[in-house]
């Protein structure tokens, strides 16, 4: 299975994280829903994004683990890595975190310009705004296509897009 997460943060410490589960890349609804509320949650720190949001992933993730064993590959919203030098960023901390064993593909909406070497852009549907594709622990030509494929005729697939709706209907 694959799962795809992503966090909102509302009020001044609380998180929303949202974890859709699919088997099949060109699905257009998951297979499973998960969602946790996280209360204490660090503040946003420039280049430190990871502090705040690998957290509510892990927790949300362990929750998961104990209904899902057989993860393939974890989808995030943000960069693998935030420069030419392999500077870690939220999708390699998540790697290491899981001591290499899940690869992460990353997707970001917009550009991170001290990356070069190790990000796709691809741009999906009619849109001239490309998605800037990373990963780790999978090729990164391998993740393109597999977000490539992914359902969806816009800029951003719809698992991607229903993730970020989720996360923001906070109940």
């Amino acid at each position: 299975m694959n799962l795809v997460f992503d966090t909102y943060y509302f009020d001044e410490n609380k998180a929303n994280t949202i974890c859709l589960v699919f088997e099949n890349w060109e699905s257009a609804h998951p297979d499973f829903e998960f969602s946790e509320i996280k209360e204490g949650v660090e503040e946003y720190i420039p280049g430190q994004f990871y502090k705040r949001e690998l957290p509510c992933i892990i927790s949300l993730l362990e929750k998961i683990k104990t209904q899902i064993q057989d993860i393939s590959c974890i989808v995030i919203d943000g960069f693998v890595y935030l420069d030419d030098h392999m500077k870690p960023g939220l999708g390699k901390h998540l790697y290491d975190q899981l001591n290499g064993n899940i690869p992460v593909i990353g997707v970001a909406k917009t550009n991170f310009a001290t990356v070069e070497k190790y990000k796709l852009p691809l741009k999906r549907g009619n849109s001239e705004n490309p998605l800037y594709i990373s990963s780790v622990g999978i090729e990164m030509n391998t993740a393109y296509d597999l977000i490539r494929k992914m359902n969806g005729t816009f800029r951003i697939p719809t698992l991607l897009k229903k993730v970020d709706t989720l996360t923001r209907q906070i109940n």
